[in-house]
């Protein structure tokens, strides 16, 4: 038998039955998939599987990417595989109801003229070179059409739920509906300062161009059942009946958007009542935050010095810092969720501030959250402010970040478990909500965020600010099934190398100090020896002995430094090395010498079983 196997015709039947196996194996198998990534990258998530199983009529997925124009961009080229991956994986798990095609458009190609038809986005390699396409475009079978112009690699963990979102626009294509409910004059109004009548806010606008806005009075005993999400802006002395059809909706899964204030400088209505002391311009929702597990401080605004934005204060004055105007950056924004990812700035004025109950069954996620550098303030401190620079001076940060808007889901129980007078037999909780609360109204007023300018009748928006795009993002999340919300966040596909990475902070923390000593005395060394050769060319044979000897001793300390600041440079990454050069004998021999072992050991048994 051996002889056979070792012959000629034995070899070629098992290079054979080797090949046969590759081949039935890759037709057979394709689907086959082993995900050990910690964060299952390569996994689609339940939420996606429950979109796919919503398609109704067959989807068509246009994957347009410029294989041959990105063959030197290896990073472009890496994700464009893993995206190429997540599409087939999409396909398959459809069952039939998606069609993946995949088109290199080559220039001046009609593939080329398709993608920008559709809506996809040219980027251009160099200025005057070729353009190339990586994006997605889908059609359903009424020719409705989603784009993503273009996959944004900074933006890879949202890249599931950014294919999913366009897959269920297309499985459901009707445009959401906003019911909006405030008691701010959003739609234009009387300025009774100025006497001018006021524009509607440009935010109102851009909401417009994506979803169908749809006004609810303060009064409703009934939100609509059409309303996909409810946006409630400053929700001011609202009645029982209105509280509690709010609490209705939440509890059927209705999803809300709450924008409450302890000191909205947006509510003019309020001027002559505080005057009045009638009460100060504020909104809470505390009767149904409660039911939700979480609270708005009473009476509290939030100042921060670290994001305090520059006021003027008049003609001929100095601007001042006012800690509870915050501009806050990207780093005061979660990152990880898809309502505040890709922001860079926000703008709030005189916020409250959230924080969750205890004992809550609900998860509370904070989106925006103030620096450490921050403390709560008293509210009645704003009604009469004149100079901002007093709070300045008054600021004692606490240490802790406060939640200024958080995202609150889990199950909950019905804020009226025995209805109110005309309203009884409702729902009495709900296994989980999605509930989004910022503590501001202000950031939605146009001065916080635009500049509105007047072009032929026609107001044009400058965004200087993402607090539109905050909105926009959030309800557009919102307005998405359960399924596609819980999508969200998966993580990125590259992984830093945290190891190396803390080896190079300390190798540094070690060095840094030798080093910028070293390089100083190198500067030290070059200017003498320059102020002794910057002299007339035609006058260097008169340089006296002693100068000539200090010239070479300049130069050879110069060289002996340079040696130093190498030697130093190169321990750096000594360690780094030395922790590749042990990975490096881990793979090449302990991994094989421990599979050998194993045989050994395993042979070893089996002799002693046949014994």
């Amino acid at each position: 038998m051996k002889k056979v196997m070792f012959s000629g015709a034995g070899l070629l039947v098992i290079a054979l039955l080797f090949l046969a196996f590759n081949l039935v194996s890759g037709v057979a198998f394709t689907g086959a998939r082993l995900d050990l990534t910690q964060q299952k990258l390569y996994t689609i998530s339940d939420g996606t599987k429950k979109v796919l199983g919503s398609i109704g009529e067959p989807i068509n997925l246009y994957f347009f990417y410029s294989d041959k124009g990105t063959k030197d961009l290896v990073p472009l080229r890496n994700y464009a595989k893993r995206v190429e991956e997540l599409l087939k994986a999409y396909e398959r798990e459809a069952g039939g109801k998606l069609h993946l095609h995949i088109i290199d458009p080559q220039p001046f190609s009609a593939e080329e003229d398709r993608a920008a038809e559709l809506g996809l986005q040219a980027v251009p390699l160099s200025q005057g070179g070729d353009t190339v396409y990586f994006g997605l475009a889908g059609t359903d079978a009424l020719d409705n059409t989603q784009v993503i112009p273009f996959f944004q690699p900074d933006h890879e963990e949202f890249l599931e739920y950014d294919v999913s979102r366009l897959i269920n626009a297309l499985a459901h294509p009707k445009r959401p509906v906003v019911g909006l409910l405030s008691t701010l004059q959003m739609n234009g109004g009387f300025d009774m300062q100025t006497q001018q009548p006021t524009s509607p806010w440009m935010l109102l606008e851009e909401i417009r161009q994506q979803f169908d806005l749809k006004s609810i009075k303060p009064d409703v005993d009934a939100i609509p059942d059409d309303i996909s999400v409810l946006m409630l802006v400053h929700p001011k002395n609202l009645p029982q009946q209105t509280l509690y059809a709010i609490d209705q909706f939440v509890l059927r899964g209705g999803k809300l958007l709450a924008f409450v204030d302890p000191y909205s400088e947006a509510d003019k209505s309020s001027d002559m009542g505080m005057l009045e002391n009638a009460g100060l311009p504020s909104s809470d929702l505390e009767p149904l935050f409660k039911s939700w597990g979480l609270q708005m401080l009473p009476g509290k605004v939030l100042g921060d010095g670290t994001y305090a934005m520059s006021v003027s204060m008049g003609q001929g004055q100095r601007a001042a810092h006012h800690p509870a105007w915050l501009n806050l950056d990207s780093k005061a924004l979660d990152a990880g969720d898809v309502a505040t990812a890709g922001l860079d700035s926000l703008t709030v004025a005189t916020a409250g501030i959230l924080e969750p109950l205890k004992d809550a069954k609900t998860r509370f996620t904070p989106l925006v959250r103030s620096s450490a550098f921050a403390m709560p303030f008293d509210v009645q401190r704003f009604v009469t402010l004149r100079d901002p620079g007093e709070l300045m001076a008054q600021l004692k940060p606490s240490g802790d970040r406060y939640a200024i808007a958080a995202r609150v889901q889990g199950p909950v129980q019905s804020a009226y478990p025995n209805g109110i007078e005309g309203h009884k037999g409702g729902l009495k909780g709900a296994a989980n909500i999605n509930v989004i609360v910022v503590a501001d109204t202000d950031l939605l007023t146009d001065r916080m965020w635009v500049q509105v300018q007047d072009f032929f009748g026609q107001r044009v928006p400058q965004p200087w600010a993402d607090n539109a795009t905050f909105v926009i993002n959030t309800l557009d999340n919102l307005a998405g099934s359960d399924a596609l919300i819980s999508v969200r966040s998966r993580g990125r596909f590259s992984r830093p190398f945290t190891v190396v990475d803390e080896l190079q902070r300390q190798a540094e923390t070690r060095f840094r100090e030798k080093a910028d000593g070293l390089k100083q005395r190198l500067s030290d060394t070059e200017q003498k020896l320059a102020a002794l050769q910057n002299q007339d060319p035609s006058k260097t044979l008169e340089l006296t002995p002693e100068q000539q000897a200090a010239v070479q001793q300049f130069i050879q300390e110069r060289v002996r430094i340079r040696k130093e600041l190498r030697d130093v440079q190169f321990q750096l990454n000594a360690d780094i090395e030395a922790l590749g050069r042990t990975l490096k004998i881990i793979n090449i021999a302990a991994v094989p010498l421990l599979l050998t072992l194993g045989v050994l050991v395993l042979w070893w048994w089996r002799r002693r079983r046949q014994a």
